[in-house]
């Protein structure tokens, strides 16, 4: 009986940890996960369907998964030697996290590295709005460029002395509103909470109500979380209170916003434009009403897009997969 004991130890030992990636990393981390586990790689269809993803689970110790993955109760049910989910994203609303946490699985994410990306794109996303950037390139791709503009002929707006409001002034609009004070901008925002004196000062910042910063706001820029009391936030009350000349920003989530009721606004030039990175459902076609507005610009989910960031999420997941499966703390866990 001992040695058996003894026996079943020594297997377990010995027994790779089997992983589950729902989609291809970097080929430098594939390589370092198969030295230690035995991993599966899904190569097929985007996201992984439900129906693969519950049987390839089966037998899995470690999960990577992407923002698209839906790891619901089913899922988890499913797999029934799973200690870690790890997901290369800094959102992890597509995670039941209740459940996970009630069969003790560990989550890991990656906040932080793609922070200055993010920032980037919204402040380009903004940038291009005012000055009308992309809407010039459809133009002369087009041919519609006939002769030298004059003095009333497509202008855009000065970003220098315009007001940002940020909707969540958290890593990523912090970001934001550096970038912006460089500019000459006048930054406001709205939190659930006010944040500390010291933030509002190192961020040149001034807190507002909801309804007091959308009525100020040249430009609304969202980083706030995708959560219920999120969702679908952006609809047309809230925007009805906006500016018939201000801009929206949404490099968050794409169900903060209620779709149907922004292409109305825009269609009623309620606001002035908008650009978004996310979207309710991705991809988006080319027949959707969005891309046939000019006072749109639109980014392919592209917030984290960069070499140097890709990476670091990248060996940040993998590091958060090896440190749950020691039976350590992910760096960074829900």
């Amino acid at each position: 009986m001992v040695l058996g004991c003894l026996h079943q130890l020594m297997v377990k030992m010995t027994r790779k940890n089997k992983i589950l990636l729902t989609r291809k990393l970097h080929d430098f981390a594939l390589k370092r996960l198969r030295k230690k586990y035995a991993i599966e790689v899904h190569s097929g269809k985007i996201p992984m369907p439900k129906n693969k993803l519950i049987d390839k689970i089966r037998d899995k110790d470690g999960l990577i998964c992407f923002p698209y993955d839906v790891i619901d109760k089913q899922v988890i049910d499913s797999a029934k030697k799973l200690r870690t989910i790890c997901t290369y994203s800094v959102g992890y609303d597509h995670i039941d996290i209740k459940y996970a946490k009630r069969k003790k699985i560990r989550i890991g994410y990656t906040p932080k590295v793609l922070t200055e990306a993010t920032a980037d794109l919204a402040f380009t996303l903004i940038l291009d709005l005012l000055r009308r950037v992309t809407e010039g390139d459809r133009i002369i791709r087009k041919g519609g460029w006939k002769e030298i503009y004059g003095v009333y002929d497509y202008v855009g707006n000065d970003l220098a002395g315009k007001t940002l409001g940020i909707l969540g002034l958290g890593r990523i609009g912090k970001a934001v509103s550096k970038r912006a004070n460089a500019f000459g901008v006048k930054i406001i925002y709205h939190n659930r909470k006010r944040l500390a004196r010291k933030i509002e000062i190192s961020t040149h910042s001034k807190y507002e109500s909801l309804n007091g910063l959308l009525r100020k706001s040249d430009v609304v820029s969202i980083h706030v979380p995708y959560t219920k009391q999120t969702h679908q936030l952006v609809d047309m009350n809230f925007l009805k209170k906006m500016k018939n000349t201000s801009f929206l920003v949404n490099t968050a989530r794409g169900n903060i916003i209620k779709e149907k009721d922004l292409v109305s606004a825009l269609r009623k030039k309620i606001i002035a434009g908008a650009a978004l990175d996310v979207f309710e459902n991705e991809p988006i076609g080319k027949n959707h009403p969005f891309t046939k507005m000019q006072n749109v610009v639109l980014a392919p989910h592209v917030g984290s897009s960069t070499i140097e960031t890709r990476k670091k999420m990248t060996e940040l997941t993998v590091k958060n997969l090896e440190l749950a499966l020691s039976d350590k703390k992910p760096i960074y866990t829900v």
